[in-house]
């Protein structure tokens, strides 16, 4: 049919990525779209894998081949067609490895705007150079602190670091920092030759001969004539003083079990130089509104604001002069602060308010990493473009996904389109169109059931979101458990918790809530462990956090779980492999032997091209199979290694069941909601929810002895209300089984079902770390202080 002129939709035809099956669905622009469906059900291959793939090859598409080379390209989308396909950009959720150097500020990239600020409108001290913008980073060459390098600490060698024991002589190892074995050896002879008594109690030396040995940057060269060594002939030995030695281990050693005995020699704090800020002193005297950059990053973002807002409101600026000590009332101050003020309000709009742009992002909780980026990549006045964002309510409280929805609203009035996949049902609920897909996960997916307005969802019998988005007056069922005894915390201060007390009960399921940056996860992840070790009843604490379970495509699903095992040694147990005196190792994909040494034993190649990115493609000689023809010429029950590797959990559990390690380790990963995901599926892939299931369900498999205290961080992050459900009967069965669960979580079904609630607040950052409310869920429901209540009484049905 042709299509008309002036189309409001975006018609995708054909749609065959992943498991979608040849979908056809027209989706409308310049609305808010949902996407929802049980985890796997094909979604994201849909408006991730299809419509934001394809929009990105057209933009590449005018871009010249050689810069296209530097650009990170997808895959071209398994489509027939999509018209009325707009620009887009995406927001994908990435895992990140936490930066000791990684900030607010940097996250954000306020920092370059405040460090322009600073190098072309701050007030300088009277003779003094400009400085660059890089030169107020301690991230750069120019910037960073010469004691510390930038990191703000400084690692010292003192007397007291150094020398452990001062009554033993100096041959007797006097001086701890030195290393052991010859090195050592060769320090006390070389330092006998320079005259020192190596005899004599450290503590009896003069003082000048300790410190001289200590702290000298001098690296005398002498010769020793060794007396007690079989060594006859002499040489020529460096001296190395105690801090030098550290120093440099630290420095440019690249055994980390080196540098972590170096560390014992030294003292460690904020560094003297740069008071802690990781900035040179030249750039620290340079100031915006009588603050150094250093002072201005350690404020809350709302008091950073306050001081700039003067700045950008000044209407009489002129331009800056090269002589001018100061260019606060320039057009350029006005122009830079402006722009700050207008980012920061953003933020401030968001909940984050409380934040200071010096914060480190390891700290950050979830749902203030999730905010700050969606701030960053939204906040741009694009006009016209499809907006994709992948769960963007993941890790939020419920009033915190509030200023969420506004963000939303506010890029739809400014003519864009925004398509979210989301699960958290109050946000589809506020969408103006739903596209539904399902029914089930992987193969038993891949099918939109519903594309229209939100209510026609009530109308398809066969989508499982529709039962979620409208709940009817089901009152969650919860089992009364008594508690075996409580865990007392007293007088904790950890990060924002100062002086909490707080009592957590053992042998029930706990659930602890809180807006973002309350101190939930200080709570559980920093104190609970420590405190639980000391405690008589329990035997032992697992913390099941959103870590990758592996850092390479070699750890997968099945190799992590230990039942990839049981298939290899069943493969190994077959006629075909004892006639060739084959072992279980034979079917590793890891080792030599049975895999492909082609791509040794990955499945794929890189791909080098001239003028176009490198890509990787499936191995010509496996074609993505892992392993030798040999190897495969094997069989199990019908199948290959490889073909077992490439079921999905829900179709390895029937063909498993003779091995009952494996069917065990596939039941449990069907619990807790993971029956999508291939057995071979390479760790990186997953995503933080996934591999907190996957240890969980590892975890679940395990024989139980004692009483065991589990603690879990966000782990319906990414879950369809459907897998929340398996998911609690899960946490359910360990708390039955005697053991004490834990859990961080913003999901109110989940709160709803927990024998006991611990509020945190009331706000984030300094605002928050205290107890607001305790108890059942019905008593937190009816706190006044709570922000948590409203959302809570509202599950109850209170």
């Amino acid at each position: 049919m042709p299509v008309p002129r002036h189309d409001d939709f975006i018609r995708v035809r054909g749609a065959r990525e992943h498991n979608l099956r040849d979908v056809d669905v027209d989706i409308p622009r310049d609305r808010i779209v949902a996407f929802t469906g049980v985890s796997g059900s094909g979604k994201s291959s849909l408006a991730f894998g299809t419509v934001f793939a394809e929009a990105q090859r057209r933009f590449l598409e005018s871009v010249a081949p050689y810069a296209r080379r530097l650009i990170a390209q997808g895959s071209t989308p398994h489509v027939d067609s999509i018209t009325g396909l707009p620009p887009a950009v995406a927001l994908q959720q990435r895992r990140g490895a936490p930066s000791a150097r990684s900030t607010v500020g940097t996250l954000t990239t306020l920092s370059n705007s405040m460090r322009m600020l600073f190098s072309r409108a701050g007030t300088y001290p009277a003779g003094a150079e400009r400085l660059e913008s890089d030169s107020f980073s301690p991230n750069t060459a120019a910037g960073a602190c010469p004691r510390c390098h930038g990191l703000g600490t400084a690692h010292e060698v003192t007397e007291a670091s150094a020398v452990h024991d001062d009554s033993l002589s100096i041959r007797d190892g006097a001086i701890t920092a030195w290393p052991g074995a010859w090195q050592g050896k060769n320090l006390r002879d070389v330092t006998a030759v320079l005259g020192y008594d190596i005899e004599r109690p450290w503590r009896d030396l003069p003082r000048a001969d300790r410190d001289w040995l200590l702290f000298t940057e001098e690296q005398p060269v002498v010769e020793v004539h060794p007396k007690r060594d079989r060594v006859a002939k002499p040489y020529r030995g460096r001296f190395w003083s105690a801090r030098q030695f550290v120093l440099h281990t630290l420095a440019d050693s690249q055994s980390e079990t080196q540098r972590n005995r170096a560390l014992q020699y030294v003292e460690s704090g904020p560094c003297g130089l740069c008071g802690g800020t990781g900035l040179t002193r030249d750039a620290l005297a340079v100031t915006i509104g009588g603050q150094s950059i250093a002072e201005l990053n350690a404020l809350p973002l709302t008091a950073l604001a306050d001081v700039l807002r003067p700045i950008a409101s000044i209407t009489d600026a002129g331009a800056a002069t090269s002589k001018a000590t100061s260019g606060e009332r320039t057009e350029v101050a006005v122009a830079i602060a402006g722009d700050l003020v207008t980012r920061v309000d953003v933020l401030v709009g968001l909940g984050l308010g409380y934040l200071a742009l010096d914060r480190a992002t390891p700290t950050l909780s979830p749902g203030e990493t999730q905010r700050l980026r969606i701030a960053t990549q939204l906040r741009s006045g694009l006009f016209g473009v499809v907006y994709v964002l992948d769960e963007p309510s993941a890790g939020l409280h419920p009033a915190d996904a509030e200023s969420l929805v506004q963000v939303l609203d506010d890029l739809r009035a400014s003519g864009n389109s925004v398509f979210v996949v989301e699960h958290d049902m109050s946000i589809v609920r506020r969408a103006d169109w739903i596209v539904d897909v399902g029914p089930g996960a992987g193969e038993s997916g891949g099918t939109v059931l519903y594309s229209g307005p939100v209510d026609g969802l009530g109308d398809v019998e066969a989508s499982v979101t529709r039962r979620f988005l409208f709940p009817g007056d089901h009152t969650p069922d919860r089992v009364e458990r008594a508690p075996v005894g409580t865990l007392e915390l007293r007088d904790v201060t950890l990060h924002n918790l100062r002086h909490l007390d707080v009592d957590v009960p053992l042998g029930v399921l706990t659930a602890v809530t809180g807006v973002s940056g309350s101190g939930k996860s200080s709570l559980v992840g920093g104190v609970l462990p420590g405190a639980a070790a000391a405690h008589p009843l329990v035997t032992r604490t697992v913390q099941v956090d959103q870590k990758p379970i592996g850092r390479t495509p070699r750890s997968n699903l099945a190799t992590y779980t230990g039942l990839f095992d049981a298939v290899r040694t069943a493969f190994a147990a077959t006629d075909a492999a004892r006639d060739r005196g084959w072992t279980a190792g034979r079917f590793s994909f890891n080792v030599a032997g049975g895999r492909c040494e082609v791509c040794q034993g990955e499945g794929f190649v890189s791909v080098e091209l001239l003028f176009l990115p490198g890509s990787w493609a499936p191995c010509p000689e496996c074609h993505g199979s892992r392993y030798n023809d040999e190897t495969l010429e094997v069989r199990w029950n019908g199948a290959t290694i490889a073909d077992v590797l490439g079921m999905t959990v829900d179709e390895a559990a029937p063909f498993l069941t003779d091995l009952p390690a494996a069917a065990r380790g596939l039941e449990t990963l069907r619990q807790v909601g993971l029956g999508y995901l291939r057995l071979g599926q390479p760790a990186p892939e997953l995503s933080g929810g996934e591999a907190q299931r996957i240890k969980l369900a590892t975890e679940l498999q395990r024989a139980r002895t004692g009483h065991t205290l589990y603690l879990l961080d966000e782990p319906t992050t990414g879950l369809h209300p459907a897998d929340v459900e398996l998911l609690s009967d899960q946490l359910a069965r360990l708390t039955d089984a005697g053991n004490t669960v834990v859990v961080v979580e913003h999901a109110m079904d989940v709160v709803a079902v927990a024998d006991h609630v611990i509020d945190m607040g009331p706000s984030g950052g300094a605002e928050g770390g205290r107890v607001v409310a305790s108890g059942t869920p019905e008593q937190v429901a009816a706190s006044a202080a709570s922000r948590t209540a409203p959302y809570l009484r509202a599950q109850l049905g209170l």
